[in-house]
């Protein structure tokens, strides 16, 4: 507790030192995938995408940036983290001389194969981290601790795991605060949760994956509560209508449609419907591939956006929020 005091009062007299112009570069969220855990394409489909690299789609995850401290965090470690830690690199480069992977660390929403599987690339074979921060809740630690090639991550300090604790924000520096909230969803072998990521003036609400919003309702948490508090929503969007998984029942996968989103939120202000990003797109997803436009067209009718890769928000005015690319 005493190091990690330390390490806040050093980054606020950073900041303060730095001067006003520096200070008053905004931190901000950036997205790094859009797509559902498999990616798109997927393994063992034929889709066209394989032959239009503009079509593809790396897995959701989202990165934070404090430009006036240089550090970088990411949500989620996906199977794409290769591409994404360069593309996080190219956005906002770590300070010089700073050792891949030049995070400040990385938060879990939970363990499925798209949300955690990414720490393999901190490993010996491949960039050889040494004490990488990773925020994860109670089983979601214990998984890793119990399981390889997890738990040599940590036995070799590749990785060192911090606690989080539902609805208990975490500092990450005087600027952010991060606070996990439980979902319903699959849990095999962790929680699953949502982040908050709060910083000097504006708020992100980040949700890739929940079961139907009923049951979340059921738990005493509602969507439009959750909405109220931030002023951009990654929302999970997986799947866009029943029906679209051929030869499957989709009630054993049970996202929220984003047809059943959209008509939830109809009788929201326009404003509080602008909100709403949809993230975390299944490759069956109409909001994918060839003809995606038309799609799109309709949610963006109804007053609610689709993710686009690279689209930033800042956590400061919304005057400064950069145009995606």
């Amino acid at each position: 507790m005493v190091r990690l005091r330390t390490g806040l009062m050093l980054v606020l007299f950073g900041i303060l030192a730095a001067g006003p112009a520096v200070a008053a570069e905004a931190p901000y969220t950036i997205v790094l995938g859009i797509a559902q855990d498999a990616g798109y394409p997927q393994a063992g489909t034929k889709s066209p995408a394989w032959d239009h690299p503009e079509l593809q789609r790396l897995v959701a995850c989202l990165g934070i940036v404090d430009p006036a401290t240089g550090q970088r965090w990411m949500i989620d470690a996906t199977p794409d983290f290769p591409g994404q830690l360069h593309r996080l690199d190219v956005a906002a480069p770590p300070p010089a001389g700073e050792p891949a992977p030049a995070l400040a660390g990385i938060l879990l929403t939970h363990a499925h194969i798209g949300h955690y599987t990414g720490l393999m690339y901190l490993g010996t074979e491949a960039i050889g981290a040494h004490h990488v921060p990773v925020w994860a809740m109670p089983r979601m630690r214990a998984f890793l601790i119990n399981n390889g090639p997890w738990g040599l991550l940590v036995k070799q300090h590749r990785i060192d795991l911090h606690p989080l604790a539902a609805n208990q924000p975490v500092q990450l520096n005087p600027r952010l605060t991060v606070t996990p909230i439980l979902v319903p969803h699959r849990h095999e072998y962790s929680e699953t949760v949502a982040f908050r990521i709060a910083g000097p003036e504006r708020s992100v609400l980040y949700l890739p994956d929940i079961d139907k919003w009923k049951v979340w309702d059921a738990m005493g948490v509602h969507l439009e509560d959750q909405l109220a508090k931030v002023d951009v929503a990654y929302l999970d969007g997986t799947f866009f209508a029943d029906g679209e998984v051929p030869g499957r029942s989709m009630a054993k996968i049970p996202h929220p449609f984003i047809v059943e989103t959209m008509a939830r939120l109809a009788k929201l202000p326009a404003k509080e419907r602008h909100k709403v990003h949809f993230i975390h797109l299944n490759r069956t997803n109409p909001l994918l591939g060839l003809g995606a436009a038309k799609t799109r067209a309709k949610v963006e009718a109804a007053a609610f956006e689709v993710t686009k890769p690279g689209e930033r928000v800042s956590l400061g005015s919304a005057t400064s929020d950069r145009p995606t690319h």
